[in-house]
């Protein structure tokens, strides 16, 4: 900590850092790697950070699979976002790809597919006709992060729901 902490012992240097992680963490839940950078970037010294994250950890306040298993779902659920772009926000995030890839597998694929369809028929409820809307409802798909070949897929069977709804 900048100014007075240099006067500070370690264990006092840590439990200024575990109140800045408290307040940080207050709002809502952080990945292990945002508790860093945050704890870094109010002038925390490493080991004080260091300690303090393994606190944390301890007390049940920085678990990073609950943390990836939770945001898996929310986005999915309520953001309707697809795999990649869930991912790539974790890996930002900090998240290890072995805890991303668990909290992904968690769900089977062909939800994935059901999900872009819904979220297609919702969009666009008579499927687009011409290149120009068919690109936008592809970008559409592409931006929630949906693979670009499962959206694809969508946007075919929705095409094909609306020309005969028995047929998948």
């Amino acid at each position: 900590m900048p100014g007075p902490a240099a006067n500070l012992d370690a264990d006092d240097r840590v439990r200024q850092a575990l109140e800045l992680a408290y307040r940080y963490l207050n709002r809502c839940d952080r990945t292990v790697e945002e508790v860093r950078r945050h704890l870094a970037g109010k002038g925390a010294e490493p080991d004080a950070v260091e300690r303090s994250v393994e606190v944390l950890r301890e007390q049940g306040y920085l678990d990073d699979a609950r943390y990836a298993r939770l945001f898996s779902h929310d986005k999915r659920e309520f953001d309707h976002w697809g795999t990649d772009r869930i991912a790539s926000t974790l890996v930002r995030h900090g998240v290890e790809r072995a805890l991303i890839e668990a909290a992904l597998s968690e769900r089977p694929p062909a939800e994935e597919f059901d999900r872009a369809l819904s979220l297609l028929r919702r969009r666009f409820p008579s499927p687009p006709t011409d290149r120009r809307e068919r690109n936008r409802a592809l970008g559409v798909l592409v931006r929630k992060g949906y693979d670009p070949e499962l959206a694809l897929e969508a946007l075919s069977a929705h095409a094909r729901l609306a020309r005969d709804p028995d047929v998948r």
